[in-house]
């Protein structure tokens, strides 16, 4: 098995609902998006192109750069907490990705340098 990963960021606001602290006031983080792609079979020599997983993520991290994530339809009825934020990372990326030859394997996402949440299948 083979796993490919790339780094990318975008910056956004959120505020969590029902969540007592300050984290239910309105802020943002500059986001760090780990991607992992995962496969078991080589096309001369690689698993998929560095290039396409990086425009890939810079399409699904473009719908969420510098926006009021809880504005966003896929946050309407769930919170922009970093899991659900991961979660749907790695669902649009699968979307755009996933092949019989190579799926996402995992994503992670950054909202600072000491805290992050990943999300992948079992």
């Amino acid at each position: 098995m083979y796993e490919l990963k790339i780094v990318s960021q975008f910056a956004a606001a959120h505020q969590l609902r029902e969540h007592k602290g300050g984290c239910e006031n309105l802020h943002g983080h500059n986001w760090k998006v780990e991607v992992i792609v995962a496969g078991s079979e080589l096309s001369n020599g690689l698993l998929m192109d560095f290039k396409d997983i990086k425009a890939a993520t810079k399409r699904v991290l473009g719908e969420l750069d510098h926006k009021f994530l809880n504005d966003l339809a896929a946050f309407k009825v769930c919170n922009t907490s970093s899991e659900l934020i991961a979660r749907h990372i790695f669902e649009r990326l699968s979307e755009e990705i996933n092949s019989e030859k190579v799926k996402i394997a995992r994503v992670t996402a950054w909202e600072s340098d000491s805290a992050c949440a990943t999300f992948f299948l079992p």
